[in-house]
């Protein structure tokens, strides 16, 4: 069943002598439960991609259905809406609140929302991310992967329609690095979570069902 279609997005910044066409009339889809790795040299368009995807940032054309939703035809208050309860974003800099320990990091976009937090079902979530014994330590009581697996859990816990995940490994070590991988790989596969993930390096995405190599703001291959 699709979850995602993108067709003929386009983003353009400026005009004239300084116009940079972003994003060239991308289209594709993506099944509910894939893993999907976008890949890309630095300024190929990627994260401008991932952005548009997960609401952050408006396209000059073009549509984004999630969900059969047409998010590009919402206005700002039901986007920030949808982008809350549909959207997981991990950040290559985790983004952790600091004065938040990791329960209530996780939690976050449950509180912002005003819905009831499930203790079982969060319980099981931390012991996933296997940071069941951390879960009262600040971000800075925490090694650098555990706060990216903060991170992670904080997407999961609303259940969202799609994970977007924005250079996950890009701050971590190689070992770090792995374990990321590995986990979002077990949230696909146990959880049913759909995945994007963007990355530069075309070992972590051989990880993914499958790989969107982009160039120039174009997708050159698919595979």
């Amino acid at each position: 069943m699709e979850i995602l279609r993108v067709e003929n997005l386009t983003k353009v910044y400026g005009k004239n002598t300084t116009k940079v066409v972003a994003l060239d009339h991308v289209s594709f889809s993506v099944e509910k439960g894939e893993f999907i790795a976008i890949v890309g040299a630095s300024g190929s368009g990627k994260s401008t991609l991932l952005h548009l995807i997960g609401g952050v940032d408006r396209p000059t054309s073009g549509k984004i259905f999630i969900e059969a939703e047409n998010i590009c035809e919402l206005n700002d208050d039901k986007l920030a809406i949808f982008r809350r309860r549909q959207i997981g974003l991990i950040y290559q800099f985790y983004n952790l609140i600091p004065i938040l320990n990791v329960e209530e990091n996780i939690c976050l976009p449950l509180s912002l929302d005003n819905r009831q937090i499930d203790s079982q079902e969060l319980n099981e979530l931390l012991k996933l991310l296997g940071l069941e014994n951390r879960k009262k330590h600040l971000p800075n009581e925490l090694s650098g992967g555990q706060q990216q697996r903060t991170s992670i859990g904080r997407a999961l816990i609303t259940k969202p329609a799609i994970i977007l995940a924005d250079e996950p490994t890009g701050n971590l070590d190689s070992k770090s690095s792995e374990e990321i991988v590995a986990l979002l790989k077990k949230t696909n596969k146990e959880l049913k979570q759909t995945i994007i993930m963007i990355t530069h390096n075309l070992e972590i995405a051989k990880c993914a069902d499958r790989i969107i190599k982009i160039e120039d703001g174009k997708i050159v291959e698919e595979v």
